[in-house]
């Protein structure tokens, strides 16, 4: 570690005052001279035709601004990666929820009368709303592929394993879905004139991708287009993709009316309508010895990817590359396969398809320790990968990993063994309540798969203000995470000025370089390390326009020498692009290469309680052991893993969408159950630092780890704790004594 004087601090957040004293304004907060407020027209049926629409009686329609398919000056398409999602349906549905009009009014309380009066007719045809009604779909009565992308990762020989093992073992494991909730419902705000172009401000991940979209739709020029990231209350993903959609209606009935339009979504309906966690069915066949030795294994991934592609293709790719955990496996074939259902789309989500395909990982590897009759920890220590082996996707381990460490301190911490034994002669006696602990190991890798950061080319700036202080240009945003903080913490430290010296340029696509999109752990590693190099670049240029000398200067010499070059010279900026990493190289075609440029590990072990007359789970105490390379920030670190773990506490034991053809029942905060502080336990956050030569001083990802590891460390807990299996999340307690009141299938294993 260096003796840096702001990064590895806990410094504050750049927007904390403003938010703490309420002066950070949020899209329902804005308003403007004639705005209209807008509404949304949505399909009550899963997939049909639309034969028509009309709009009943005792509206005063010529009041309402009224926008359908046809009045798309563009394409109508919501541009991610396929040309499958419309803006607006314009002859066929394929879920409910599904937007057709879009309406606008200068008072918003006569918005919800004129939706209920606008009626659609439909010829209503079959759907599907899982994926085995999708692979067993016929193409002709459905009309188009159902699969999204499938994927085929080979290594080894893996037809050759089984006749070697001595135990064969086999597990099917499925996920729900999952509701981002984040405190912030979607919302955007329009405006339009043929001047200015198209603005539009909104809740948002990814200006450049709303951006993108709007271009297309719009069939405007992309200078007349101007997408602005207004203070944005959480995300986890589902202001990823969902931005594009409702900043495309906004800016339709802006252009329409020639007036500002405000579009917000309430909380039912924003649960309704927008992305979600793909569901999954996971199945496992692994070779085994007798003393633990995996072998090799067959692992079928499926995810439900609802009725539009979105992100499922690289949701997917991160499942897949994921799904083989940490372990070594010298032969392994995993195929997996996106299918369309009609359900919402499902998007973008905290953890990308890798919390899925590592929970039936975690799942399984102990049900093989049950089979071997071999303790869980003993298994994963045998298998953990190490320094010079390579993972599922033929990558060599370069980094100085010591995964054993980090498994034997989780369970230091958390008093693993001993309790694990205690819990186990507790259970045996007669009562109510039975104790258990569970662990689950795992990687994630940090920044886009493959050749994804050479595709995004990311560009950054830091430029000087009239000021004198540093600014930082990125279209990174922050949305509760702490962008706006770490980004300046390493233009401070480059620049060797105090961390109030730096600000952060305003997230809008007319003042900042597209340095890429806000996910993928990508931020503090990836930008992080572009604007170090952008900062030196200032600095250097100070230096040979001799107004700074070394490193010696006080923050108050660099602004003044700041100064003095923008009144000699007129302006101060310097700019970074991406380049890869030495050796990161990826094969498309065959799916193989180094995956990520690097990855973060972790160990984390949950102690539960299970109420047997209730089957209601507690879960007492959790212990999180992780290696992200450098913190920069312990405060805003810890905080990522606390939040993680409680979202992935909720994903195991509470947030259940109960469907009904496709329609979300449990839309409202009354009925759609997140954990509370009262159910969320002790999170003990450890970190062993272990800095990345090719990140931000030594940083790595951190935001989507931890949503990886508690629904496993869970589950193997509660199977601790009953002595029986439950291999689905979310896990309620009505699910456990269904489960429990049948007989319980027998475990396909084969002694050879």
């Amino acid at each position: 570690m260096g003796q840096e004087k702001v990064v590895g601090k806990p410094v504050l957040r750049k927007e904390g005052v403003a938010k703490v004293r309420g002066r950070a304004r949020y899209i329902d907060d804005l308003t403007m001279p004639g705005m209209l407020h807008g509404a949304t027209v949505r399909s009550c049926i899963a997939r049909g035709k639309i034969l028509g629409i009309e709009f009943g009686d005792g509206i005063a329609w010529d009041q309402f601004v009224i926008v359908t398919a046809t009045d798309i000056p563009g394409i109508n398409e919501i541009a991610m990666i396929n040309h499958d999602w419309p803006c607006l349906a314009a002859e066929v549905v394929n879920h409910p929820e599904e937007p057709i009009v879009l309406l606008a009014h200068p008072d918003r309380h006569m918005l919800p009368k004129a939706v209920a009066a606008v009626r659609i007719r439909y010829e209503e045809w079959p759907a599907v709303f899982s994926i085995e009604e999708s692979e067993q779909c016929d193409p002709v009565v459905w009309g188009e592929d159902n699969v999204f992308k499938s994927y085929l990762m080979e290594k080894g020989d893996v037809d050759t394993v089984w006749a070697q093992a001595d135990r064969i073992v086999e597990g099917e494991y499925t996920t729900g879905a999952q509701e981002h909730l984040y405190i912030e419902n979607n919302g955007a705000i329009a405006t339009y004139s043929m001047e200015d172009g198209l603005t539009v401000w909104g809740s948002m991940q990814c200006p450049f991708y709303v951006h993108k979209s709007l271009v297309k739709m719009t069939g405007l020029a992309e200078e007349k287009v101007r997408i602005i990231q207004a203070e944005t209350g959480g995300a986890f993903g589902g202001k990823e993709d969902y931005p594009s959609m409702i900043g495309a209606h906004a800016a339709l009935l802006a252009m329409k009316s020639g007036r500002p339009v405000k579009l917000v979504y309430d909380r039912a309906e924003d649960m309704a309508a927008t992305t979600k966690r793909h569901p999954s069915r996971i199945r496992h066949r692994t070779a085994v010895t007798r003393d633990g030795k995996l072998l090799g294994a067959e692992i079928e991934i499926a995810l439900d990817g609802g009725a539009y592609s979105t992100l499922s293709s690289t949701v997917l790719s991160r499942s897949t590359i994921h799904a083989g955990g940490p372990y070594f496996w010298p032969n392994i074939r995993i195929r997996s396969k996106a299918f369309a259902t009609n359900h919402p789309p499902y998007g973008a989500f905290r953890g990308f398809g890798a919390p899925q395909s590592l929970f039936a990982m975690e799942r399984h590897m102990d049900h093989i320790a049950e089979v071997l009759g071999m303790a869980p920890g003993e298994l994963r220590r045998r298998n953990l990968l190490r320094p010079g082996q390579t993972t599922t996707t033929g990558q060599k381990i370069n980094e100085d990993i010591d995964l054993e460490h980090l498994m034997a301190r989780a369970m230091a911490e958390s008093d693993y063994e001993t309790k694990r034994e205690r819990f186990a002669r507790e259970n045996a006696a007669p009562g109510m309540k039975k104790k258990g602990i569970g662990l689950a190991a795992f990687l994630h890798g940090a920044g886009f798969t493959g050749s994804g950061e050479r595709y995004l080319n990311s560009l950054v700036a830091v430029d000087a203000t009239a000021a004198g202080k540093a600014r930082v240009l990125v279209s990174s945003t922050e949305f509760g995470q702490g962008t706006n903080t770490i980004l300046c913490q390493i233009a401070a430290e480059t620049l060797g000025i105090d961390y109030d010296a730096v600000e952060m340029g305003p997230p809008d696509t007319s003042v900042v370089p597209n340095s890429g999109p806000t996910v993928a752990s990508r931020t503090s590693m990836v930008v992080g390390k572009l604007v170090h190099s952008a900062a030196l670049g200032m600095k250097k240029t100070l230096a040979a326009s001799e107004l700074l000398s070394g490193d010696s200067y006080t923050t108050e010499e660099f602004v003044a020498a700041v100064r003095t070059y923008i009144a000699r010279y007129g302006g101060l900026r310097a700019e970074s692009r991406y380049e890869p990493p030495p050796g990161v190289l990826w094969d498309d075609e065959h799916y193989r290469g180094e995956a990520y440029a690097a990855y973060a590990w972790a160990v984390y072990v949950a102690e539960v309680t299970v109420d047997l007359t209730t089957w209601g789970v507690t879960v007492d105490d959790f212990v999180a052991v992780q290696e992200v390379g450098r913190v920069l920030n312990p405060v805003l670190a810890t905080g990522q893993i606390e939040g993680g773990v409680a979202q992935g506490i909720g994903w195991a034991l509470y947030e259940k969408v109960m469907w009904n053809c496709g329609r979300m029942q449990n839309n409202q905060m009354t009925n759609y159950i997140i954990p509370t502080s009262q159910d969320i336990p002790p999170i003990r956050v450890f970190f062993e630092e272990r800095p990345f030569g090719h990140g931000a001083y030594g940083a790595k990802g951190i935001g989507e780890l931890p949503m990886d590891g508690p629904a496993p460390a869970i589950l193997n807990a509660i199977a601790h704790a009953t002595g029986k299996q439950f291999d689905s999340v979310p896990l309620l307690p009505e699910d456990m004594l269904r489960q429990t009141r049948v007989s319980e299938p027998e475990r396909e294993e084969v002694a050879l």
